[in-house]
């Protein structure tokens, strides 16, 4: 079974760094390296979904991330992007799974964008809902200028150590398999450790059963070769929007949520990398459950 994760790891990390291409079933089993036939049954064994199922959905939940967040691009563009032949095929297809048009999606992101979630209708169907604020903005500013210190800074290229998480569930199991590895490795535990979490999915578009953050480890050099589950994931150079604080794990939601806003407040755009949390230290040692972390948006 770990040699069939191993595998399926490197399948999805390929589907997801290739949405704007053509996936065929028969390019995605070679770089799993199986056949067509049996990645096939693996990969809905291992995801819950088929291959199919799987890039429709990253596609559409990419789709609404530009919607929201990237407004220089025309529909146009983010539909042919995504392989979509037309505005009306597109359009059809958004609507279907997130029960608003495209335009109307785009339209009310600017307020809304960071409370979309998923929830099941009456028919077992998947329906976006624009909820009520978990807050009001007032206190959530308030709770902001208390709780984090953010600044704009340029951050250097890291080298992590990392295992994949399918839905959110599967964090802490990661991390152990993670610090296992580590220990075996004579990397943990050391000072000034600092674990990882690269978001590769968003919450706000995707549910939390699917989707994928990657447990890491930050490594004086970078990873030479994939280990079992354990890969090498590098976040690259570049300005950031950091939120500094010791938080709770009850607080996470409520610190990504503010750092958002400020980004739109400040007139800063998200740029095409993948947000990441930085924790210096373990709430478990804490008599309070806290920890102090960086949240860290990519920014133009």
């Amino acid at each position: 079974m770990e040699e069939y994760k191993k595998r399926i790891v490197t399948a999805i990390r390929y589907i997801d760094d290739h949405l704007d291409a053509e996936l065929s079933l028969q390019k995605i089993a070679e770089v799993g390296a199986y056949s067509p036939f049996h990645f096939h049954r693996i990969f809905r064994l291992v995801t819950g979904e088929t291959v199919q199922q799987y890039i429709n959905r990253k596609r559409m939940e990419r789709s609404a991330f530009y919607l929201a967040l990237r407004k220089p691009l025309s529909l146009k563009d983010i539909y042919l992007q995504f392989g979509f032949s037309s505005h009306s095929t597109f359009t059809k297809n958004f609507k279907k799974h997130y029960g608003h048009s495209p335009s109307a999606f785009r339209k009310s992101a600017p307020e809304n964008f960071h409370q979309i979630r998923l929830q099941e209708s009456r028919n077992g169907q998947a329906d976006t809902v624009f909820s009520t604020y978990l807050c009001h903005i007032e206190n959530l500013i308030n709770w902001t200028e208390m709780n984090l210190k953010i600044k704009v800074t340029e951050l250097p290229e890291m080298n992590l150590a990392a295992v994949m998480s399918l839905g959110i569930a599967h964090v802490e199991s990661s991390y152990t398999l993670l610090t296992d590895w580590a220990k075996e490795n004579n990397l943990f535990p050391r000072e000034n450790i600092k674990m990882v979490s690269v978001y590769h999915d968003s919450f706000k578009v995707t549910p939390p059963d699917k989707v994928r953050i990657h447990a890491c480890m930050l490594l004086d050099k970078k990873l030479e070769k994939q280990e079992s589950e354990i890969f090498a994931e590098t976040i690259g150079a570049g300005k950031f929007i950091v939120g500094s604080g010791e938080v709770t794990l009850d607080d996470f939601e409520k610190s990504w949520v503010s750092l958002f806003l400020w980004m739109k407040e400040n007139g800063y755009s998200v740029r095409k990398a993948f947000p990441f949390e930085i924790c210096h230290t373990n709430f478990k040692e804490h008599p309070e459950g806290k920890m102090t972390v960086d949240f860290c948006i990519p920014v133009d």
